[in-house]
């Protein structure tokens, strides 16, 4: 059976095989589906180009693996899956049948995930700009809102008042101090301010007499594993002293950023970054389209800049990750992060979306045309556009899959660019060079893989008045692939 596999992915489809390879990890369902092109070119007629798929059983493994490290160290804890990283209502779902919750930003996130079977104990709003409905519809439910400023504070007491009913709040806070250092956020209540703030302001015959504080809320920028846990550190501090001034404070969140593994060789990921950065020094850079250095650049024969993408390979991501925060030693106590945790009877809660993500999604899309531009480079322009596979990095550093019609007899490799439908130059949806076996034919397809991740929804438009690219859900099947194991996600039924 592996050896007919082995056959059919010889002949069927291939990763894409740039000059500097960045493999990435996949999954079984992703393959079953590269074999199946039947069930795929069915899904693309049926919904146009492109899909996003989303694999359930993958979404629920990595609900289970947090919550074996919470429960290895015997700690209270709440997960909350971040919405915002995608839009589907299929995963909302799954993350309340995997008994976990789902942190919303906005109106219509908590709106659908209510309607979608969340409440006041497994969902969480934490938008960065709360308006007066979403702050109403909030404390209705019982749903917990994390405060980041006086003004949301002043609002949330008047639509407490005006329904008569306590707000359940949590305060965001920044500014830990780490290696003497202050981190900077645009976010929440300073740390070296907000116990004095609660104590003067929050709570019963003071200004803000209808908000009970439940807990503390932070989300550091960036992904040290140090920084997490020095400031886990200090909010357990923040918790006691409010405790002493009367505020219940049962839960800490550390928000989000823990990292997740893209690929499978790290020594491709470091050749990748040291040949990059030597084509940008020696302005011979046939890597990128048109030598875009991906944030570094050439500035008086100095390289300059860094590289501006997530940082795509990990060796501690995810388990290993949260486990560093966990097990780091406080210097005061001589007691591990767990340990002060369980010590102060506080439940840690976290919200990650990319690494709650990890191999859960695939986008694939159809071959269009294929041309040669003015410096004799193959642009192959897919029916998808940029804006359905982008996030903030300057590009998505995974090798693509090929899904050809026929069997490739002979090597007729070809280096190219997939290209995109808006009328923008920049319009490249990989900005590294690929290379195929053969170019493509028109009505092929690409797959770009585990993109379910801040990559399909969070920057997608519809300019051009393109429609937005149709999601799908896969519940996976022991049974033959059927194009009937594929659930349109705008049919999911609201309750």
């Amino acid at each position: 059976m592996e050896e007919q596999k082995t056959m059919i992915e010889q002949k069927m489809y291939y990763k894409g095989k740039p000059k500097n390879e960045l493999t990435p990890i996949t999954s079984n369902w992703m393959h079953e589906l590269f074999n199946d092109q039947t069930v795929v070119r069915g899904l693309v007629e049926r919904y146009g180009s492109p899909i996003n798929i989303h694999h359930l059983p993958s979404f629920n493994q990595n609900c289970e693996s947090y919550k074996q490290v919470f429960e290895s160290y015997g700690l209270k804890y709440r997960i909350f899956y971040a919405r915002k990283a995608n839009k589907s209502k299929g995963l909302v779902k799954q993350a309340f049948a995997s008994g976990i919750g789902v942190d919303t930003a906005s109106f219509k996130e908590l709106e659908q995930s209510l309607s979608l079977g969340g409440n006041s104990e497994n969902l969480v709003l934490t938008a960065a700009i709360k308006t007066e409905a979403q702050i109403e519809l909030a404390i209705q439910t019982g749903v917990p809102i994390i405060l980041d400023n006086e003004d949301e504070c002043r609002l949330t007491q008047a639509v407490a008042i005006r329904i008569g009913k306590k707000a359940n709040v949590g305060f965001r806070i920044s500014g830990f101090s780490v290696n003497g250092e202050k981190l900077y956020s645009r976010f929440g209540f300073d740390v070296d301010e907000v116990i004095d703030f609660i104590g003067s302001y929050v709570g019963e015959n003071k200004a803000f007499n209808l908000l009970e504080v439940t807990g503390l809320h932070f989300h550091l920028d960036g992904y040290s594993t140090h920084q997490r846990s020095v400031s886990l550190i200090s909010s357990i501090h923040i918790a006691a002293a409010l405790k002493d001034k009367g505020h219940e404070v049962s839960f800490i969140d550390i928000g989000g950023g823990i990292l997740m593994n893209y690929l499978e060789d790290e020594e491709e990921w470091s050749s990748f970054n040291e040949n990059l950065k030597k084509a940008v020094t020696d302005q011979s850079n046939d890597i990128t389209f048109n030598n875009n250095g991906l944030g570094f650049r050439l500035e008086n024969g100095e390289l300059r800049g860094r590289l501006n993408t997530y940082p795509f390979f990990n060796k501690i991501n995810k388990g290993t990750f949260l486990k560093e925060v966990l097990d780091f030693m406080d210097e005061e106590s001589g007691l591990s992060v767990a340990s002060l945790l369980l010590q102060n009877n506080i439940e840690i809660r976290i919200e990650p979306g990319r690494s709650l993500l990890d191999q859960v999604g695939m986008t694939v899309a159809k071959v269009i045309h294929r041309k040669k531009d003015a410096k004799g480079q193959w642009l192959v322009g897919l029916e998808m556009n940029m804006s359905q596979m982008m996030s903030s990095s300057a590009d998505f550093l995974l090798d693509p899959y090929m899904m050809y019609n026929s069997e490739v007899e002979e090597d007729e490799s070809v280096d190219l660019f997939f290209t995109g439908a808006y009328c923008l130059e920049r319009d490249v949806l990989l900005k590294r060079k690929t290379r195929l076996p053969r170019l493509p034919e028109i009505g092929e397809y690409v797959a770009f893989v585990n993109t379910a991740g801040y990559m399909m929804h969070f920057f997608e438009t519809e300019a051009h008045l393109f429609e937005l690219s149709t999601n799908l859900i896969f519940t996976g099947s022991n049974e033959k692939l059927s194009f009937f194991q594929f659930i349109d996600d705008t049919k999911i039924v609201l309750e």
